[in-house]
């Protein structure tokens, strides 16, 4: 069976994609990926080893303007460097996860007729799955209740190395890894692939708080020059790195994060069953507060606007939280078994499905 993959931009998109392709390579498929120059699967997708092909972007602006006016000529030139693709691999099934790539990628697997299957990673879906869900009856989704037609629950892929993640029993190895102590209470910090300023801005300018509190903290800050941390001798470590490419180390370290609410993210963080303090990307269409939802009613994670993250509010609430091992462990419990942890395995078997294999 060949499988074409299309998806990127964010690890959003990348991420399922990857954890989706490992499972269908294991089962003999071939697997060729779909992208664009921009995105991280330029440099995540050839190390996992797979074929990437590349084809124009086509941004979809939400607002009316120049931009707007330039999408049809630049969808032009990626459906048609998308069919050269298609003609060449000759794919038994396309597979979209979302993103700028996966526009041209549906309208040729409709026009060649080749069969399609689509994952929706938000709970809030994109204006390119509303698109692709209308050319396939084969239509995944991360959260039970996306409003999406012909959707099929099936949960959000994410790797292997942290869906089977024991967090007690890696934890000492997990804080070796990053130069942290063994005992203190440990927050984990991240903004997303790219970083986030204001959570950038709020951590670094609450460094002192947290170390007289005795907690040390793991950042992954995206662009380390926004967290001008300068410990005093004697602080607890305030370790800043620009990507974490051991995220289960990095999960297995913490006993808090602060993070957006990516789809990805709380997926990830609710599999693992780590306390979270969600601060929702203040743009778009709302989806990151949506998917964050399920883990914070559940009781596993707190939700905070990004324009009311503090370092008061980090003093008042996240210090004696990530110094509270029975509240901690509490909200573990609450988190775990939320969502599912097999959904690569839920995807693969659609995408056998829609392929007739």
């Amino acid at each position: 069976m060949r499988v074409l993959l299309a998806g990127g931009g964010t690890a959003g998109h990348t991420s399922p994609l990857l954890a989706t392709a490992a499972v269908l390579a294991d089962a003999g498929a071939e697997i060729t990926c779909l992208g664009t120059p921009r995105g991280l699967e330029v440099t995540l997708i050839p190390q996992a080893g797979y074929p990437l092909e590349l084809v124009p972007p086509v941004p979809l602006p939400r607002r009316p303007g120049k931009a707007m006016v330039q999408v049809p000529g630049k969808l032009r030139a990626a459906v048609r460097a998308t069919r050269e693709v298609v003609d060449r691999v000759r794919p038994d099934v396309i597979v979209g996860f979302g993103g700028y790539v996966s526009v041209p990628a549906y309208l040729v697997a409709r026009r060649r007729h080749v069969p399609l299957v689509v994952h929706e990673g938000n709970a809030i879906p994109g204006i390119a799955n509303k698109l692709g869900a209308r050319l396939t009856t084969h239509v995944a989704t991360s959260f039970p209740d996306t409003d999406l037609r012909h959707a099929r629950y099936v949960g959000l892929p994410i790797r292997r190395e942290i869906s089977a993640v024991d967090r007690a029993a890696l934890r000492a190895e997990a804080r070796q890894f990053f130069g942290l102590d063994a005992d203190r209470p440990t927050l984990l910090v991240t903004g997303g692939s790219q970083g986030a300023r204001r959570i950038n801005q709020t951590l670094s300018a609450s460094a002192r708080d947290l170390a007289d509190a005795g907690v040390q903290v793991l950042h992954a800050a995206g662009r380390p020059d926004e967290v001008p941390v300068q410990p005093r001798p004697g602080d607890p470590p305030y370790v800043v790195v620009p990507f974490i490419d051991r995220m289960d180390l990095a999960y297995a370290a913490a006993d808090l994060i602060v993070c957006r609410s990516g789809a990805n993210t709380v997926t990830e963080v609710a599999a693992v069953g780590l306390p979270a303090a969600f601060v929702p990307l203040p743009i778009g269409n709302g989806e990151q507060a949506h998917n964050a939802h399920p883990v914070v009613q559940a009781g596993g994670a707190l939700l905070i606007d990004d324009a009311a993250l503090t370092p008061t509010w980090i003093g008042n609430v996240v210090v004696p939280l990530v110094s509270d091992p029975e509240r901690l462990s509490a909200m573990s419990a609450a988190a775990t078994g939320i969502v599912r942890r097999d959904a690569d395995v839920r995807l693969a078997e659609m995408i056998r499905e829609a392929a007739g294999a």
